[in-house]
């Protein structure tokens, strides 16, 4: 870099004391104790939402410990038999694979496909099997601690959720779009569906106009590059280290195009700092911090080399993150105010291996209880029918005073829930949420605990070295797949994890006169959930369904399709999981299981309608010796497992002394209000 190119990024960046006292500065971040007040949500009085772009969980956190990664030990199976992560082009499968190099978080990794088009292949209606003739090889290319040290500190600094979801199966904008208003214009309106980045000019209220009408305020930090406006390309610009990269997709509605100069929509929306007359990229920020004076609902727009995309690289992100923590940490007096949320538009066609949620298209895909029609699209000239989401999960980083202590959230996110968040604290609605987004998603509450007095410094790595080394565009780094692969495993150790609310259960029930085999599903009193039905010995499915808290659903499978034999394996939230296996029309035993929250066990029922003796083994894989049931014909049997001594977690099977082609297996976490330790199940180096 040239000596004035030097000075000049130094000068952006707040200036060379920033950047050696950069770690000190950051620390404070989770040794700040949050303000005294209500201990509730009440005490968040500033929201700050940073979306970076395109990168997938697994991408970045799938060698994480503690989460829901490469070591998860329920993952779906594809139709050719094999666990998710064996992905195939036909003729060669490839696994998750770390590419060679030595400092892969500097590399200028390649892009790739996010468009709906390639998003639909490789979802192919659930089935998951698609990435690489949709993607390339590099989709399975992932980073480790070693090559993205910030953001893996940060995580184990502050609270973490392996099941965020982007909102979109596709591009950047129709994702903000969900961030910022709720849908991508489903119902039509305003110029929607939107479905690609096309930046039309669209009608539809956005949810900042909500908080104005309400009164509460708001702002978008950015840079302004060469203008706000058409003229300036609303922030895209040929040089990647100035302007929004056009990020701020506020800016391709109507109504603030039309705004003007004084108005509140122009004032918040359209002004920003100016690096080509000299303004550092934070120093508005950091002055708006230090004068107490930021707003109640602000969001960040990094410029292009800053924002993460392919081929940028992950740390010059890191660098930007850092930067921003360091204003918010500025004035202590506000940072124990303060939530920020740091989330991926999109995962840019990397993948992940846990199938999003999805709202089936017709009833042969399933079912649910709350409406779908603004979540199913059905395809039009050049856009295959498919769902609008969730799209693949993406990294969320909670990081407030009430999220510290390296903690992992579980329950099912995606953007929408960004808004949630905000409508809870403020109580602003946004109507354009639909209401199966509501049913299967949270409202990012539950990675809080604001009860939290302690706090406690966190020792986060330096970012200085992460500046860019030179203001240039640089080729693509395309990544060398392996020969052979071997499939990661995450680092040991477990993680702390926030309670949930759910008790899903799914119930099932054999009709041998018909020889049809029942499903009911249930997310549990308090919360919603969404369910992936596979079966390895048919062609068809995968099914979808969702029930919305306190509801439940049921369907049924004609065993004559898969030669006489039930064998249906359930996915729900947090590595729940049920698998079927059952003779189609010869009366036999069943096991059913409920949550108990009271006692932290699992309740177990053992029915028989058969004519003999059942005698039913109950084995639990993380721990206990295996325990054998007699049920006798007409009879229940009632057992309470008790998990204290795997963190209420199980992995259970049930088999049949009688009947080999019987099996049960029920897994997942009883949930009892109190905080806990991740999946004991989880393989680990």
């Amino acid at each position: 870099m040239a000596e004035l190119d030097r000075r000049r990024f130094l000068q952006l960046a707040g200036g060379a004391a920033a950047l050696t006292a950069l770690s000190d500065s950051i620390a404070r971040a989770a040794a700040i104790p949050a303000a005294a007040g209500t201990g509730t949500l009440q005490d968040v009085e500033h929201i700050v939402v940073l979306m970076q772009e395109n990168r997938s969980f697994d991408h970045y956190f799938g060698a994480m410990k503690g989460i829901r990664g490469f070591g998860d030990p329920r993952p779906v199976t594809l139709p050719s038999g094999k666990p998710v992560w064996h992905q195939s082009d036909g003729k060669k499968e490839t696994l998750p694979f770390r590419p060679p190099g030595d400092d892969l978080g500097m590399e200028f990794l390649q892009g790739l496909n996010h468009d709906w088009a390639g998003g639909q292949k490789a979802f192919n209606k659930g089935k998951y099997d698609q990435w690489v003739p949709a993607k390339t090889a590099t989709t399975m290319a992932y980073l480790t601690r070693e090559d993205i040290p910030f953001h893996y500190a940060l995580a184990d600094a502050f609270t973490i959720c392996d099941a965020y979801h982007c909102s979109f199966i596709g591009s950047t904008d129709p994702n903000r779009y969900y961030m910022w208003t709720g849908y991508t214009g489903n119902d039509g309106t305003g110029g929607g569906p939107v479905l690609n980045n096309a930046e039309a000019g669209y009608g539809w209220t956005t949810y900042p106009e909500r908080l104005e009408a309400a009164g509460i305020s708001w702002k978008i930090y950015q840079d302004i590059g060469d203008g706000l406006n058409a003229a300036g390309s609303w922030g895209w610009i040929n040089d990647a280290y100035r302007g929004n990269y056009g990020d701020n997709s506020l800016l391709y509605f109507n109504t603030y195009r039309n705004a003007q100069p004084g108005s509140a929509l122009y004032e918040k929306a359209r002004t920003g700092t100016n690096a080509k007359a000299g303004e550092g990229y934070f120093d508005r920020l950091r002055a708006d911090v230090q004068a107490d004076r930021l707003p109640q609902v602000s969001w960040i727009a990094a410029p292009e080399a800053f924002s993460e995309h392919s081929n940028w690289p992950s740390n010059y992100g890191a660098w930007y993150i850092a930067q921003v923590l360091d204003a918010l940490t500025s004035n202590p007096d506000v940072w124990a105010r303060t939530a920020l949320f740091i989330t991926y538009d999109e995962n840019d066609g990397f993948f992940d291996h846990v199938v999003p949620p999805y709202a089936p298209g017709s009833a042969a895909q399933g079912l649910s209880t709350a409406p779908t029609a603004l979540d199913y699209f059905p395809g039009k000239t050049g856009y295959v029918a498919g769902p609008y989401g969730l799209g693949p999960r993406v990294p969320m980083l909670v990081v407030s005073p009430w999220s510290t202590g390296g903690y992992s959230c579980s329950e099912t996110f995606d953007h929408t829930s960004i808004i949630r968040f905000i409508e809870k604290r403020f109580g602003v609605r946004e109507p354009n949420i639909s209401p199966w987004r509501r049913a299967v998603c949270g409202d990012l509450t539950s990675a809080f605990d604001f009860s939290r007095t302690n706090t406690a410094p966190a020792a986060l790595p330096p970012t200085a070295g992460y500046y860019p080394p030179d203001r240039e565009r640089h080729p693509d780094f395309v990544p060398t797949v392996p020969a052979t692969g071997t499939m990661p495993r995450q680092e040991a150790g477990s993680r702390p994890t926030r309670p949930l609310a759910y008790a899903p259960y799914v119930d099932g029930a054999a009709n041998t006169g018909t020889g049809r085999f029942q499903l009911t599903f249930s997310g549990g009193p308090q919360s919603g959930a969404q369910f992936l039905v596979t079966a390895t010995n048919r062609t068809d499915g995968p099914w979808t369904y969702t029930a919305e808290a306190g509801k439940s659903l049921a369907d049924s499978w004609n065993t004559t399709y898969s030669k006489g034999v039930t064998d249906l394996t359930v996915h729900g939230p947090n590595g729940f999981l049920r698998r079927f296996r059952s003779p189609g029309k010869t009366a036999g035993p069943e096991a059913t299981a409920r949550h108990n929250a009271a006692t932290g066990a699992l309740d177990l029922t053992f029915t028989n309608a058969g004519s003999t003796d059942a005698h039913l083994t109950v084995t639990n894989a993380y721990g206990g010796a295996p325990q054998t049931f007699t049920v006798r014909p007409g009879t229940t049997v009632t057992h309470a497992l008790d998990l204290r001594a795997t963190r209420n977690w199980y992995d259970v099977t049930v088999v049949s002394a009688e009947d080999s082609t019987f099996l049960r297996r029920l897994a997942g976490k009883v949930e009892t209000g109190a905080a806990g330790l991740s999946d004991p199940g989880i393989r680990t180096v």
